[in-house]
């Protein structure tokens, strides 16, 4: 019989090892986060070679499942051309599930219980991972069951760790209130609070772009660098998240948690190790460096849209307030642009400058670093076409990085034009069919924390969403819809940049 430390069906994830012995209990199993990612990340680290021999998964949720029909159900969540591999048979022998409500006390009675069953048939050994791929409002509550029922309790060498998913907390005060019950279960290190865009590749190459290139260290900082652009733009509107993400919003849904981990890689200072807390310390100290705005500059250094109906491509799309269970009347934004700061030696100064929202005209997440012009202008008398230095970090959907300066066009008249230094992961590394939660859920196997949130800098993202959530709430929208489906946002976006007498990267 094939093992997962036998089969090799692709190019690894790592030149790494399979991870140690353990179980997972997959929270919503049956869930739309379980059949698009995470099922098939982790069948990805079956044919990667890097899930371990002695490994079971264990699926709990409300539907009314015999394992065969779990099975069946999983199976449908993977290519066809994956069935009835010899991955696939080692896989699914490995699938188990549990009805229950999470919670019922005496469901985690139960999973005890099962475990208990599983460790003697498949060993892993008393290490447990718990996945929470459920709603937020079940977060603490299963927490404090595992630990009424002694599932989460450490002893004898045998680990056991959470994943939770975002959104973690609505504001300030629920994140830390999340937090204190969690802790009172857990602790920190057992807690893995998940970001699925630090599973991608250049997400992650920003740290060793950065402190691993000497070229770019001493120009990382306020004296050459003009300002940063983030921007996360997606073509899609809510599709069957219209219940959740009306009391929502995209403020909430995507600044404390993805921007703002992508603001505090790009600005933070070098780390004395690429150990976890090392590294998290840093992004820490950047989030609160940030000045969270107050009331005034919210008016002006922030703004929110919502988008009416409008074309993507050749489609008529409708109007977010058209859309399945939005409210006719939603003041909900689906747009968000901010001006920010960073109070240290570093970038005061730099002002970084974030977008994100849905129906744009493009799928496309970026990081643009602008650096400043040249402090005089030798070609002055030339024909020059307008150019900038920019480093451009894309993060999806493709991945790469670019670099662009002006050169001499050919010629016998002295001309200057732009040039760009690019290249793409796929065409230097290969093209993988990667989710971006692979990394993520093999490193915390292995106990891995790099690339998870710790409390502090979870608390750190909503200091700076608060504000603006206070201001918004008390002075209701009156212009929305304020931009069509298929554009780049409301004109104001544009205006915020203008202001400085800067623009937003163009994407074409």
């Amino acid at each position: 019989m094939a093992t997962a430390a036998t089969i090799d069906q692709g190019t690894p994830l790592h030149a790494g090892t399979a991870a140690g012995p353990c179980a997972m209990v997959l929270f919503g199993a049956s869930g739309d986060l379980t059949k698009r990612k995470l099922i098939p990340a982790l069948f990805n680290l079956v044919k990667a070679s890097l899930l371990p021999k002695n490994f079971v998964i264990l699926g709990v949720a409300f539907d009314q499942l015999s394992e065969e029909d779990f099975r069946a159900q999983v199976s449908s969540f993977l290519p066809a051309e994956d069935r009835g591999t010899e991955a696939w048979n080692w896989f699914q022998q490995r699938l188990c599930y549990q009805v229950g409500s999470f919670g019922d006390a005496g469901m985690y009675t139960s999973l005890g219980t099962r475990l208990a069953e599983l460790e003697a048939q498949f060993h892993p050994e008393g290490n447990y991972l718990f996945y929470l791929a459920t709603a937020p409002k079940f977060f603490a509550p299963i927490v404090e069951q595992l630990g009424a029922a002694g599932l989460s309790r450490q002893e004898k060498g045998r680990w056991r760790r959470v994943i939770i998913e975002k959104p973690f907390g609505t504001d300030l005060e629920s994140a830390k209130a999340l937090n204190r019950q969690i802790k009172a279960v857990l602790a920190e290190e057992q807690i893995y609070r998940i970001d699925h865009y630090l599973g991608k590749e250049t997400v992650q190459n920003i740290m060793v772009f950065r402190f691993d290139n000497a070229i770019f260290e001493p120009i990382w900082n306020r004296r050459y660098i003009d300002h940063v652009q983030i921007t996360n733009a997606e073509t899609v509107g809510v599709e069957q998240r219209g219940g959740y993400f009306d009391t929502a919003g995209t403020l909430r849904d995507m600044v404390p948690n993805h921007v703002m981990q992508l603001l505090s890689l790009i600005a933070m200072e070098s780390p004395v190790s690429f150990h976890a807390d090392a590294v998290r310390s840093e992004q820490a100290k950047v989030l609160h460096a940030l000045q969270p705005l107050v009331a005034e500059e919210v008016l002006q250094e922030a703004v929110r849209g919502q988008y009416g109906e409008g074309k993507l491509g050749d489609e008529q799309v409708p109007a977010y307030r058209a859309e399945p269970g939005v409210s006719p009347e939603s003041r909900t934004e689906t747009f968000v642009a901010m001006k920010l700061r960073i109070e240290n030696w570093r970038w005061v100064g730099v002002p970084f400058y974030l977008r994100s929202g849905k129906r744009l005209a493009k799928r496309h997440t970026e990081i643009t670093v602008q650096f400043k012009k040249t402090p005089f202008v030798l070609f002055r008398n030339a024909p020059v076409q307008k150019h900038s230095n920019q480093l451009v970090i894309q993060i999806q959907p493709v991945e790469g990085i670019s670099l662009s300066f002006g050169a001499k066009i050919p010629g016998p008249i002295l001309r200057v034009g732009s040039v760009d230094m690019s290249f793409e992961y796929s065409r230097y590394f290969g093209a993988d069919a990667y989710t971006g939660y692979e990394v993520l859920l093999y490193d915390c196997m292995i106990g891995d924390a790099t690339l998870f949130q710790r409390a502090d800098m979870v608390e750190g993202g909503w200091t700076i969403v608060d504000p603006v959530l206070d201001v918004w709430k008390a002075l209701p929208p009156t212009r929305f819809p304020n931009y069509a489906a298929g554009s780049w946002g409301p004109k104001a976006a544009d205006e915020l940049l203008q202001r400085d007498a800067r623009e937003w990267r163009k994407i074409l």
